[in-house]
């Protein structure tokens, strides 16, 4: 209970913060009810786009989730103690992610008792089966090792001995939840587009790139809004860290257009030409282009020692940008665009898909908040 009443002490900007935040996580509800009684013919998805938006979203978060071993690895393993206030943020971020990846497939199933045909006919040989297996032990033991930190800070004792025994099993299970999330698409033999080796590579690239970026962020606020000190080395490592791992996803992604184009695969290329390839039907094109010059700029920011120091912000930015256009919306509608036929279904999210995702995000910020209000009294009481 103590955390709790931790989260619910705060200033006047506080509460309107979260008030704010509600109405967001209201109106989604309202547009998913809709989307409930009238089902997913509402949406953008047809046919020929089955996954869209929802989709990607998961995908997104289901990195952002996994990038927690980036803290959890140099912390735990190499006691490395400038991780040691900023970790058990990178836990709660983790925490709050999961959950958005679990509405998101929640929304996307459209009916949501077909969520419990997973649990009630359980298939090893299914990947769906391990996704949830993977999903919630990651969730469980972030749960259990962000609280037990705290209450032993709150208490003024050493952490368990258990404890770091748990942290040490989530550095393969945060590895694994984004290995399932790519071998579910990689998988499809069907979609070309997917269909490659190094999807799952690509997959922790991108997350060791976009979940360090939005940390860093959430670190920066708060020492600006909560005067909370997550530790300059640690952002400063961690900065590192998202460097190279953007140079290594954006390597990644070069490689394809190699193999693709110098091998002169059609039905894998069609799906790049799609994708970058401006005018006609291609209507994410531009958005891609974004996305290319955002981790251009980000690169050549966050490569130079002087700049990554001086416009680290705008660097994590870009990234997470970047990312977001290409894994958390033009991976998966890609996938679908051309069909194996050869036919072109524009996908257009629809208003209900943008507020019901806007909800969603909304829980995640909402969680965040509450998560990092008490982590913050809890430290500040203990260090007071």
């Amino acid at each position: 209970m103590f955390m709790m009443e931790k989260a619910l002490k705060g200033s006047r900007r506080y509460w309107i913060w979260l008030s704010c935040v509600t109405c967001f996580i209201a109106v989604g509800l309202c547009f998913y009810l809709r989307q409930l009684d009238q089902g997913l013919g509402i949406t953008g998805l047809s046919r020929d786009v089955s996954w869209g938006l929802y989709i990607a979203q998961f995908t997104f978060f289901v990195g952002v989730a996994a990038s927690a071993v980036m803290l959890v690895l140099p912390y735990y393993l190499h006691d490395d103690m400038h991780f040691a206030r900023i970790t058990i943020l990178g836990e709660f971020l983790a925490i709050a992610a999961v959950v958005m990846c679990i509405l998101f497939i929640f929304v996307d199933l459209g009916q949501p008792a077909r969520v419990l045909n997973i649990i009630r006919y359980p298939s090893p040989r299914s990947l769906m089966f391990w996704d949830m297996i993977s999903l919630g032990g990651y969730l469980l033991l972030n749960v259990i090792i962000a609280f037990a930190t705290l209450r032993a800070e709150r208490e003024e004792t050493r952490p368990p001995q258990w404890m770091k025994a748990l942290a040490l099993i989530s550095i393969p299970w945060a590895i694994s939840i984004h290995t399932v999330t790519a071998f579910l698409y990689s998988g499809l033999a069907g979609r070309s587009f997917w269909l490659t080796a190094i999807l799952a590579p690509r997959f922790l690239a991108s997350a060791f790139s976009s979940g360090p970026a939005l940390l860093i962020l959430l670190c920066l606020a708060l020492r600006r809004l909560a005067r909370y000190d997550a530790g300059e080395e640690a952002i400063r490592k961690l900065a590192v860290i998202m460097t190279y791992a953007m140079a290594i996803n954006v390597f990644f992604v070069l490689v394809e257009v190699f193999t693709v184009f110098y091998a002169a695969i059609p039905e894998h290329a069609v799906h790049f030409e799609y994708l970058y390839l401006l005018g006609g039907a291609h209507t994410l094109a531009p958005w891609m282009w974004i996305s290319a010059l955002c981790a251009i700029a980000a690169l050549a920011i966050l490569l130079t020692p002087a700049w990554r120091s001086r416009w680290l912000p705008l660097g994590c930015v870009l990234v997470f940008g970047s990312l977001w256009l290409e894994k958390g919306l033009g991976l998966i509608v890609g996938g679908f665009e051309p069909s194996p036929l050869g036919e072109v279904t524009p996908y257009v999210p629809t208003l209900p898909e943008w507020s019901i995702v806007a909800g969603i995000w909304a829980v995640g910020v909402f969680l965040i908040t509450m998560f990092f209000k008490i982590t913050v009294s809890v430290r500040k009481e203990a260090e007071g």
